[in-house]
């Protein structure tokens, strides 16, 4: 073993140590020559934690841009942005007021210049840490979307609400039926676009709030984009620690899956 440590101290490149396919299995596999990710980020209300997930995304070892879309926050998050470094990899993007999840990644959308485009939630519910693996059917060229998953089984999640988990299922059950896809979590933050998808489809979203998810999924689907699911660890958290989604909000997305497998 002593043998696969140089110098320094640190085991070499695990591909050297270990099969090719067990080393995709685990996402470790070269990225291509001047590949970029764009990370969307809606921010509302977010004090306690934007600093936080900026310094996660950032500590990702993927060339990006981090597009921050503040949507008329109201808690000193807004101040908070206005002192935060911001590099060449940082922008950040003000609402006058709030609109809506769906009405800031409409916004972020039009800033993206990277070759894939990520949805990022501001919360510390998803973790950055696995860009990696969500990137990688874009990356193999087999996906042109990818869903994180959380429930396809993966690393930890927290195990809270019941009926949030049904609510979640009956959505992407009845949205598969339109869609015909096989989703398992239409309802997730980790959405994965080569950008020329964002770019169809961007100018297409209507909705302003959580209704772009049943919105987005529709269109994907009526677009005969290649889909993928990879599963991802979830940290959710409680209404009482910030949790915004609500019943309305998935009364709203009923309404939306039909409205927009309809029409477009």
């Amino acid at each position: 073993m002593n043998d696969l440590i140089g110098k320094d101290g640190k085991i070499g490149d695990l591909r050297d140590l270990i099969d090719e396919n067990v080393c995709r299995e685990l996402a470790i596999y070269p990225l291509p020559v001047g590949l970029r990710i764009s990370v969307v980020v809606p921010v509302f209300n977010e004090k306690g934690t934007v600093e936080e997930i900026v310094r996660r995304i950032r500590s990702v070892p993927i060339p990006k841009e981090i597009i921050l879309i503040d949507d008329g926050s109201t808690d000193g998050t807004r101040e908070l942005l206005s002192s935060m470094d911001c590099r060449d990899d940082l922008k950040i993007v003000l609402h006058d007021r709030n609109r809506g999840k769906g009405a800031a990644l409409r916004t972020g959308f039009q800033h993206v210049a990277g070759d894939i485009v990520v949805i990022q939630d501001a919360d510390l519910e998803y973790d950055p840490s696995q860009y990696r693996r969500l990137i990688q059917p874009i990356v193999e060229g087999v996906a042109d979307v990818v869903y994180g998953s959380r429930f396809v089984p993966v690393g930890p999640h927290r195990v809270l609400y019941y009926w949030h988990y049904v609510g979640n299922r009956l959505l992407t059950t009845l949205s598969n039926m339109f869609t015909d896809l096989n989703l398992t979590d239409m309802e997730t933050c980790y959405k994965v676009f080569r950008r020329e998808v964002v770019e169809a489809i961007a100018p297409t979203l209507k909705e302003n709030q959580f209704g772009i998810e049943p919105e987005l999924t529709c269109k994907i689907a009526r677009r005969k984009y290649r889909v993928y699911e990879v599963g991802v660890s979830y940290f959710g958290r409680t209404y009482e620690e910030g949790k915004k989604i609500g019943m309305a909000d998935a009364l709203h997305a009923f309404w939306c899956i039909f409205r927009y497998w309809l029409k477009d």
